[in-house]
Parts: C-alpha cells; structure tokens; sequence
C-alpha cells in the first residue's frame, strides 16, 4: 500500500499515515511558471495499491487538476489500483437542474475522476447521498456522525435538541435525534440567491434546550448564523453546530464570532486556519486510516458507521 497527497490538505494525509505508521508516498506536486500542474511520483508504484488524499477544496479547480494528474501519473506508472481518497467533494452542490439550462457539475467532475483512472472513491458526508450514483466505481460514503456523536454525548447536555438548518438537512438532523434520542427542529429558509437567505421560521419548541445544529458544510456561515439567532431568540438555553466541512469562505469566521452560536465543531477534511476560540476542529484522520486499512485488506467498513 502507498498513501501519496496533493497540496489540497497535507496535514491530514500526514495523519493518515501516522496511524497507519507508515511513510507518506515520495510525490513532487508544483507548478510552472504559468500555472499549469506538475506531478513526478518518485517512487516505485508497480503492483502497489494506491490511495491519494486530496479533498477538492479551495481553490477548487487546483486542487481538482492536482488530483486528476495524481491519478493519471500513478495510473500510467503501473499502480495495481489507485483509490482517490476524496474527504470534501468540490462542485457536490451542483448535483440537479434546478434552473434551466445548467450543468450538472456534479455528474461531470464524477466523469473526470472516473475517467482519469480513479477504481475506487472514498469520501465523508456528501451534500447528497445521490452523488455516489455519479461515479461509475464502488464508493465508500462516510459519515461524520462517527466522530460528532461521541462529541456530543461528551458535552453531556440536559435538554438536548437537534436542529436542522434547511429542509434539505432534515434526513441529517433525524438520523442524529434518533441516535441521541432527542428532539428534531427544523428552520425553514427562504433564498434571495445562492448563498443569500432572506429568512428563517423555526420549526419545533426551543424554549430552554440546548440545541445543536447539525450540517454537511458551513460556506458563508450565512445560513447557520441566521438559524442560531433565531432559535436564540425563541428561547434556547444554548446553540452550538456540528458541520463536517468549514469552507468558510469570505467573512465566514466574522459572522460566527457576532453570532449567538456558542462553538461551531468541524472537521479537517478542509485546512481550517483561524484562532477562533469558537471553532472546535475535530480530526477524521484516524477514521480515514482505519478504513483505508480496511480496504486495502478487503475487509467490512460496516463498522465505520453511525448515520
């Protein structure tokens, strides 16, 4: 086995391999002078079962082109199978036609992967679980629930409420209340534009819980602040969020610092560099490890799951 990285999340693929203990793959990933991608695998690969780690994070189409060249480069230097190890999926939420005439980007960036060699992807917590029937290769579909719900049963809250930030979280917020038991709310948000919210209405009793918002991703933080103040308003003791991926993108990390949202918990799927004090980062790289490890052996990931 060989476990090789892009320039996407380095720190995480060294995780990786220090639980697996062993070396991270001997890879040069630059660029020229006028942007264009280079890629030398300087090592042996012959035979080898192989797995690159490189979520395709901002800026997203580097890191998607450090990716694609990865597995093209191993594919032509004989690897025996070559797994993209994928902790955030870029373009997942272009996954419909919601409007006329535009792309399914989702679909297509699958082809890419696909095509470019890619015999097995590995991921954690897709914006829709439909995407795994994007790639035309197995999927392994990981839940962050595996590391957020030994998180939450440590803050050993009374009164505990899960809340979904979007109708489209619902199925999310219902797997987390039936594991912790609790109680489900729902906001319902209406957009102006994407990445715009125009309003929030709260669905369920809040008065004195503590709520804990559950999402796949905080971008703009728009959505997730709006929600935390308005359950705030209608009563909660306490808000905090569990999302998998901080995007975080532009004034994110301003918003959340204003807002009533007491921590905000993510993972490192994504490199998150702030000195927020409400920012918790909670690492995947021993589930990761762990089921790489599986994989590689041929063995169950049944285990790996809480959804």
């Amino acid at each position: 086995m060989e476990i090789f990285t892009g320039n996407a999340n380095r720190e995480l693929a060294q995780e990786i391999c220090r639980h697996l203990k062993m070396p991270l793959g001997d890879a040069l990933v630059t660029t020229f002078n006028e942007g264009e991608v280079r890629v030398k695998i300087n090592k042996n690969v012959r035979g080898r079962d192989v797995f690159i780690v490189q979520p395709t994070c901002p800026p997203v189409n580097d890191n998607l082109m450090e990716l694609l060249i990865l597995i093209d480069a191993l594919k032509r230097a004989s690897a025996k199978r070559i797994t993209a190890v994928l902790p955030y999926f870029g373009y997942a939420r272009q996954d419909r036609k919601d409007q006329p005439r535009v792309p399914i980007t989702a679909k297509l960036v699958a082809n890419l992967i696909t095509t470019a060699g890619a015999d097995r992807i590995l991921t954690v917590d897709l914006h829709a679980g439909q995407i795994q029937g994007f790639f035309d290769v197995p999927v392994d579909h990981l839940y962050a629930s595996y590391i957020f719900v030994p998180y939450i049963k440590a803050l050993n809250l009374d009164n505990l409420a899960i809340a979904a930030p979007d109708m489209g979280g619902t199925k999310r917020a219902n797997a987390y209340s039936r594991f912790l038991n609790t109680e489900m709310i729902i906001c319902y948000k209406t957009r102006k534009q994407a990445n715009v919210v125009e309003d929030i209405k709260v669905i369920g009793m809040v008065e004195g819980k503590n709520v804990i918002i559950v999402d796949d991703m905080v971008d703009t933080a728009g959505t997730v602040c709006l929600a935390a103040d308005m359950i705030t308003s209608e009563g909660a003791k306490s808000v905090r969020v569990c999302a998998t991926h901080p995007v975080l993108s532009g004034d994110a990390i301003e918003k959340i610092e204003k807002s009533s949202i007491l921590e905000l918990a993510v993972t490192d799927t994504i490199p998150v560099k702030t000195d927020s004090k409400k920012i918790k980062v909670l690492s995947v790289a021993e589930v990761f490890a762990d089921v790489i490890n599986k994989v590689y052996n041929y063995q169950s990931i049944s285990t790996s799951f809480i959804h």
